[in-house]
């Protein structure tokens, strides 16, 4: 799942096209993505923040850019983001930050009538082994459940784990998971855990809620991969600190630890 919440941090929705990193025009708007048919205009919405200067790299106010602390690391397992459209346009969106740390990361746009046809082949692809990460809360789907040792179990054949995570709010998640029927042979496995959000830019329905890259780096810590798991959770905490600060026009004096922690792996 994703951030979970409702934000109104929104971009103006007829200056953006959704796309693979989420901005370049306007045509994704114009068109419906199975029919091709034009769809009625939009009314531009002119949120807060929409006209805040940002950098290009890390799409954060310029005021407490990100990139210096960007760091790659590696996984053995893989994430594959579903992300709502309208999720493209929140710059406090946290599912790009996996991507900023995990290159192998690759998010498609969701769309009720129009999968993604490159999703679709990844599905197909037998070198992978997907599960979708959502709750297991309906009985409907409990022939499906399984825990996080058959992240394991897959990566000890051969195949390589990935998560997919549904990126939107809680609703949108929920249609998601509803509306994909390409996603409904997949394994389903659930977030366990007893961390609290330390999410900061969008209002939580619970502590227990978090945010997408706190749920990406929970699930690297429980599959083993704790040094990217690590490393994720500091970026995070650099992106979230950042933002927050940037959000009272304040610049950020100095480094946080975890962006200490962040520049001394950039050196090695």
């Amino acid at each position: 799942m994703s951030d979970i919440r409702d934000d109104a941090d929104t971009a103006t929705c007829t200056d953006v096209q959704l796309s693979g990193d989420g901005f370049s025009g306007d045509s994704a708007w114009e068109r419906d993505p199975a029919t091709g048919r034009p769809r009625p205009p939009r009314r531009p919405f002119k949120a807060r923040g929409s006209f805040v200067e940002r950098c290009e790299g890390c799409r954060l106010p310029v005021l407490n850019c990100l990139c210096p602390y960007r760091v790659a690391a590696q996984s053995q397992s893989r994430f594959w983001l579903l992300t709502h459209p309208l999720e493209h346009n929140k710059p406090t969106n946290t599912g790009r930050l996996i991507g900023d740390i995990l290159e192998s990361t690759e998010v498609f746009t969701w769309y009720r009538t129009a999968p993604d046809a490159t999703l679709i082949a990844r599905l197909e692809d037998s070198r992978f082994a997907p599960f979708i990460i959502f709750p297991d809360d309906q009985p409907d789907y409990a022939e499906r459940v399984v825990n996080i040792d058959a992240v394991g179990e897959a990566a000890c054949t051969g195949r390589i784990p990935v998560f997919i995570i549904l990126d939107g709010t809680w609703r949108q998640a929920r249609r998601m998971f509803r509306k994909s029927p390409y996603l409904d042979h997949l394994p389903v496995l659930p977030l366990h855990s007893d961390r609290l959000t330390r999410y900061h830019l969008r209002k939580p329905a619970s502590a227990s809620h978090l945010c997408t890259a706190e749920v990406a780096a929970e699930l690297l810590r429980q599959s083993g991969d704790t040094h990217a798991a690590a490393t994720l959770d500091d970026y995070f905490d650099a992106f979230n600190d950042s933002y927050a600060a940037s959000r009272k026009h304040h610049r950020l004096e100095s480094p946080t630890l975890a962006m200490c922690r962040l520049l001394e792996q950039r050196s090695k």
